[in-house]
């Protein structure tokens, strides 16, 4: 739905049920406005992450933005939807409260369902939190596993910034695990796909990767 169509759609789905005595345009316009207010939902929520990450101040309205946007879309049965939004559900819990294993279930739900329907760019972002989870648990084989899963799905569908960022938490997981020269290997890397496409601030933490390994 672009730009204002939806406007149109909804005043048209009124005037339907309003003075043409349409009563199946009442639930029409549900769902029309059912998926604005989704989108809307999702953007806001994700706008909050994003200043909670600049400036380290929590706003609860984030997590019931998406907690929304995932009622809404599983009422639409709209699985790609409903797994971004629980994707971002378990981010709140594991990025800015701290608490993984809170985390966790959603994101295994969000991976589940985003591979029902192959949506490989959601699974990206769920295996690569999962893997976050297992690395604080002390799984470091599984959590290899599953951020190598989310750099391959990236590079798959050619999302080259989220590519880049796999690799460089590749890189901080072989430096933890004392393989330095695995992890000069995907700073290289990483270094390399976010130059290639302007991903200046994955450059700017690669760098700082590099003068924390030297230190």
């Amino acid at each position: 739905m672009q730009g204002q169509d939806w406007v149109v759609q909804a005043e048209d789905l009124f005037e339907a049920a309003m003075f043409g005595g349409d009563a199946s345009a009442l639930d029409r316009s549900d769902d029309v406005l059912d998926a604005v207010e989704a989108r809307l939902s999702m953007a806001r929520g994700k706008v909050l992450h994003v200043r909670f990450l600049n400036d380290r101040e929590e706003n609860s309205r984030e997590v019931a933005l998406f907690e929304r946007a995932a009622e809404l879309y599983r009422r639409l049965e709209d699985a790609s939807g409903e797994a971004h939004a629980l994707f971002w559900i378990g981010c709140w819990h594991q990025v800015v409260k701290g608490e993984g294993a809170t985390g966790r279930p959603y994101f295994e739900q969000s991976y589940a369902l985003a591979k029902s329907v192959g949506d490989r760019l959601t699974m990206s972002y769920a295996v690569r939190h999962l893997g976050f989870t297992d690395k604080d648990a002390g799984r470091l084989d599984l959590a290899r596993e599953r951020l190598a899963e989310s750099v391959a799905l990236r590079r798959e569908i050619g999302f080259r910034p989220g590519e880049a960022a796999g690799l460089l938490a590749l890189a901080h997981l072989a430096a933890e695990t004392g393989d330095r020269p695995a992890a000069l290997q995907h700073l290289d890397e990483a270094q390399a796909v976010a130059q290639s496409c302007g991903a200046k601030a994955v450059s700017g933490w690669v760098e700082q990767a590099r003068a924390s390994m030297r230190a």
